[in-house]
């Protein structure tokens, strides 16, 4: 199977820079399932319900979100109507939404998505390594599903590894969000999950973390409220992770960073 992760949408030129080259990577390299972070795609603070079906027009089969969950008032309403769109497992009961997905593709296989949140320099939340344990007890990668796919949203990438070590072998692909910086570290874990600390963002990367630059130097210099955030709106560069499994055991065969357009070095699976 063939799987790709694409990393946080921020803001237009994130959303531009995925219409652009999606629709042509679904068809290029043949792929079976597309998971896409939106959460920062409306404006760079969370995601609407048009926003998601655009996403879903343009060849996402899934979408997760992250700390920025809430920040459009009507994602917690629309949440609840859209079994695509996953927030992190790991917020406590009662919150709206779900933090996984059971997703069937063409042939009857069937996709795992979950998401959980990191706790090192996040929101206090819920253990993220129990929600994962909770999660995946029901399910056997190669058996009972094809693949699974987890999306490890966190600041710190020590706890990014923590997390996927925990779970090796137990899942197709376990990938980092929310620092909106590719890693290098791309592998095969000896267990046989694909794992990468940070899939980076797809938005304009001659920016910090997407937004633009001024306003948050003087944040940093002066310690003071200033002007919002804006993302910047131009030269994004969409950055994903491509990662192939076997078809027998559901773990990775291959794994492969993606970047298109922006800035930065162009990478593409051979």
């Amino acid at each position: 199977m063939k799987l790709l992760m694409c990393g946080d949408v921020v803001g237009r030129a994130g959303r531009d820079v995925l219409n652009s080259h999606l629709p042509e990577l679904r068809q290029s390299l043949g792929l079976d399932f597309v998971l896409v972070n939106g959460e920062n795609a409306a404006g760079g603070f969370g995601i609407t319900g048009e926003i998601c079906r655009s996403f879903y027009q343009l060849g996402a089969d899934a979408i997760t979100l992250g700390n920025h969950a809430w920040d459009q008032r009507e994602t917690a309403a629309y949440i609840e109507g859209d079994a695509k769109l996953i927030r992190p497992a790991n917020y406590p009961p009662g919150t709206p939404g779900r933090g996984s997905g059971l997703f069937e593709i063409v042939g009857g296989r069937k996709i795992l998505v979950i998401q959980v949140m990191c706790r090192l320099f996040m929101d206090a939340i819920d253990d993220p390594f129990a929600s994962l344990e909770e999660l995946l007890r029901p399910y056997r990668l190669g058996a009972t599903v094809d693949a699974i796919i987890v999306d490890i949203h966190g600041e710190a990438s020590s706890e990014k590894q923590a997390l996927a070590r925990f779970i090796d072998g137990r899942v197709s692909l376990a990938v980092g969000s929310h620092t909106h910086v590719p890693t290098a570290d791309h592998m095969i874990m000896p267990g046989g999950t694909a794992f990468m600390t940070d899939v980076g963002m797809c938005g304009a990367y001659n920016s910090i973390i997407g937004m633009d630059i001024a306003p948050i130097i003087e944040r940093f210099t002066r310690k003071m409220p200033g002007k919002r955030f804006t993302p910047v709106l131009e030269d994004a560069t969409l950055a994903a992770v491509y990662v192939e499994t076997d078809d027998g055991s559901g773990l990775a065969k291959r794994i492969a960073p993606v970047r298109i357009g922006g800035v930065l070095t162009p990478a593409m699976p051979n």
